[in-house]
């Protein structure tokens, strides 16, 4: 074999950060900061002449993670020498913090990549690069984080398992423009193992990606493989008419496994390799930075990008539904407290601290142990996933302490006897809005001397402020009564309300109704502004039927007589949609061979079977209608639609009890919506707002997608949105097996496609949590907004999530 021109081979040395996938998470924090006290040893032995056939030897931590780590971890003398090294250009620091997930917000996105240029600056190193490994794409929102804290490259390494690179070639560079129209230079490499795969770590060959007949040689990195390996790997770019450079960047890890330490060894193999090969191909172990110099240096001229480059790992928060639900929750504490009290958040810096690294911890794109699927009984298996959760866990305890220190200083009191029924409520937005709150009476509590239990409906609701009486409407609750209202409140507004009994007890409004109790009659159910029985509601919002099979038949916008459901709808509103692909010939194996689809072309696909439609309560704030369903795999699926009757919010809850089973699942919701009118689909993404099949890089998933608050078609006068609370992945277009049209390939436009969310799933081989069994709620929000803009209707979809807070006082 023989190649046209001279070639130098790059390696860039590291330890791919892989969180729980090979051992206990803190074992793994402790294995990453010995990693760099390994790599240390070699260049001071280097330095000391022990080991001069290791010259050249060179380490780049993969993630500012590892440092930090090191940082609190190490003696002053090991973190002095550190330093030294890092300094003299022989340890480099990728800014990138984590492999993350795009389940992780901008706010703490921005402040980790911040903290690892802070210390770059520190030690006055020109540090300006970042890498990833594994990981298969991030937030359009990532390129405009990146080069706000001053990060000028990116270095990608696609794992395609289940995945793919984007503009449909690898080895290539791009000048990545962020939604600000900040760049980012970015270079898409090969599989982070790839040194690996060339033999070029001896006695830690590995064939993984490169199919041969040394299989088995490969295994002890004989170098006969190396040799023949390496020539065809250049040979095969040397004769691509699109690589213009005398160069290739590969990553190599001194071990074939994620998680795996230096290895001074590689220089043994590099060196034998340049004696005997180097007239052809250079082989040099180099650093990430000075990798992006060389690139600078010899490129006169890239193209430019702009859009989301849409990760095709983020699925993993599916398989973990109820905690991801935990985090979701967390997050939106952390920021309400924020927006409550900005001074005293920022102020408390060890808070800040710890809770972004709980959140940060839980958004980093490991999902389980190596053999959770095929070994889902082993204790740890199980103890990971409890470890991955506690990130969870740990930071929705912080933000929920520290929101409750904040609503302690405007006047939350804890329960107490004989106490005025009083309660503040809040809104945390910086606009005014219109919204439901709820307050809460003990069971055992009294308003003004009656026990609650006697005046059930016979309470209201008065405004202090102004003396009016706001439209009340009690339920039932576990160990309480729950009194809903709804209000209008300026931005951040505090406003005081009272519950005491009625003054006048107002006689019911005539109506249709018979002895049997039964609402059958055409006017039956109506009362001002609300008419609800099984087959229809009607506010003065909306309209809606109902058919005794599909559920919900049409939904009509009264304010402009436009249906808002999707001509192209192929299930009804809320439908559930349940998969599942049988297990052949084992666990490990039917998930392997899965690919980008998520499923096989044998997965059979159950639709929910509509059982029952009833009013579960109708009242002076709300209706809410119960549909109740049968579905495969699940014991219990229920949707409970409540409808408003004086402002245009319709909270959907789905109460679920899912089976326990082995076999790969997917479980998704139908929400068919539209403005009825020309419009375009917006995501919430990290730093971001996106159009799914519109801003995307070229060649990139247009499957699913990971959003923070939601989405919103905006249309030519209105905006309908959709807010997500608990299920923060949304599929476009067909369910069923299909060929994948990537972004920019087809005629498909994934835009104008049906929305559903995707609950949970299970397909992974390796690391996915896989079983779903339990008992869940998961809520979602559907509004009309009266705006055009994409921005104020994804704030809506926040606001709605957040909601108004209500406290005792």
């Amino acid at each position: 074999m023989s190649v046209s021109k001279k070639w130098t081979l790059y390696l860039l040395h590291h330890s791919h950060t892989d969180i729980g996938y090979t051992e206990r998470q803190e074992k793994l924090k402790r294995y990453h900061v010995d990693f760099i006290q390994q790599a240390i040893d070699i260049l001071t032995e280097i330095e000391q002449g022990k080991r001069p056939e290791w010259e050249g030897f060179r380490w780049v931590c993969e993630n500012y993670w590892q440092v930090e780590n090191f940082l609190a971890n190490s003696s002053p003398d090991n973190i002095a020498c550190f330093e030294r090294y890092v300094q003299a250009g022989l340890i480099d620091i990728s800014l990138n913090y984590l492999n993350m997930t795009e389940l992780v917000d901008n706010d703490v996105l921005n402040h980790k990549l911040a903290k690892g240029k802070a210390y770059a600056d520190r030690l006055a190193v020109p540090l300006d690069s970042a890498m990833s490994a594994d990981i298969n794409g991030y937030s359009w929102g990532y390129a405009d984080a990146l080069a706000r804290n001053g990060i000028e490259n990116l270095f990608s390494c696609i794992h395609t398992h289940h995945g793919m690179y984007p503009l449909g070639k690898k080895h290539h560079g791009f000048w990545w423009e962020g939604p600000s129209g900040e760049r980012v230079l970015t270079w898409v490499s090969d599989h982070y193992h790839m040194g690996n795969e060339l033999c070029l770590v001896p006695n830690h060959g590995i064939t993984y990606l490169l199919e041969d007949r040394y299989n088995e040689k490969a295994a002890v990195a004989d170098f006969q493989v190396a040799e023949e390996r390496i020539f065809k790997y250049i040979e095969n770019l040397d004769n691509d008419p699109e690589y213009e450079y005398n160069f290739v960047p590969v990553m190599i890890s001194g071990m074939s496994t994620d998680n795996g330490a230096p290895n001074g060894r590689i220089l043994e193999r590099v060196k034998a390799w340049n004696d005997l090969h180097g007239e052809e191909i250079q082989i040099e172990m180099i650093t990430l930075n000075h990798f992006f110099e060389i690139l600078r240096e010899q490129v006169s001229e890239l193209p430019v990008y702009r859009g989301d480059w849409n990760d095709w790992w983020a699925d993993g928060v599916g398989s973990t539904p109820a905690v991801v639900k935990h985090y979701k929750d967390a997050q939106r504490k952390y920021h309400i407290g924020k927006q409550l009290a900005p001074d005293v958040v920022a102020e408390d810096q060890a808070y800040v601290d710890e809770v972004e690294y709980e959140l940060a911890l839980y958004a980093e794109h490991t999902w389980g142990y190596s053999s959770s699927v095929t070994e889902p009984w082993e204790t740890l298996v199980n103890d990971l996933d409890f470890r991955k959760s506690a990130y969870a866990i740990r930071a929705n305890q912080l933000a929920s302490l520290k929101l409750d220190a904040i609503l302690a200083e405007k006047g939350e009191v804890s329960i107490r006897p004989d106490r005025e029924k009083l309660f503040k409520v809040i809104n945390p937005q910086k606009v005014a809005r219109t919204d439901s709150v709820c307050l809460y009476i003990e069971h055992w509590e009294d308003v003004e001397g009656v026990a609650v239990d006697m005046l059930l409906q016979n309470i209201e609701v008065v405004d202090e402020q102004t003396g009016k009486v706001l439209p009340s409407q009690v339920r039932n609750i576990a160990r309480a009564k729950e009194v809903e209202v709804v209000i209008e409140l300026g931005a951040l507004e505090e406003r005081i309300l009272r519950i005491r009994p009625k003054k006048d007890l107002h006689q019911e409004k005539y109506r249709y109704l018979a002895v049997d109790k039964v609402n059958d009659i055409m006017y039956d159910g109506w009362q001002e502004g609300l008419r609800v029985n099984a087959h229809q509601v009607e506010t003065r919002f909306y309209s809606m039927t109902f058919d005794e099979t599909s559920g919900i038949a049409s939904m009509i916008d009264k304010l402009d007589g436009r249906s808002l459901l999707r001509d192209n709808m192929v299930h009804a509103p809320f439908t559930g949609i349940y998969e599942r692909t049988e297990t052949e010939p084992d666990a490990w194996e039917v998930r392997h061979s899965m690919g980008r689809n998520r499923k096989k072309v044998g997965t059979k696909r159950y639709v929910s079977e509509l059982r029952d439609i009833k009013v579960a309560e109708a009242g002076e704030v709300s209706a809410t209608v119960v549909f109740t369903y049968d579905l495969a795999g699940t014991q219990m699926y229920e949707i409970h639609m409540k409808i408003y009757r004086d402002t245009p919010k319709i909270d959907v809850t789905l109460r679920l009890h899912k089976d326990s089973i082995w076999d790969p699942e997917n479980l998704y919701i139908s929400f068919p919506f539209t403005t009825g009118a020309t419009e375009e689909l917006y995501f919430d993404k990290t730093g971001c707002l996106v159009r799914p099949g519109i801003d995307q890089l070229p060649g990139t998933n247009q499957e699913f997608y990971l959003v923070q608050e939601g989405a919103a078609y905006v249309g030519e006068e209105k905006s309908l949105i959709v807010a997500v609370k608990d299920t923060p992945l949304l599929v476009l277009g067909e369910l069923a097996h299909h060929l994948i049209e990537l972004t920019g390939q087809g005629e498909i436009l994934k835009n104008e496609e049906p929305l559903y969310v995707w609950v949970m799933n299970n397909f992974w081989e390796t690391n996915f949590k896989v079983d779903l069994a339990g008992f869940y709620e998961f809520r979602y929000t559907l509004a009309t907004v009266q705006s055009n803009q994409a921005d104020a209707a994804i704030d809506a979809c926040k606001s709605y999530n957040q909601g108004f807070l209500s406290m005792y006082i």
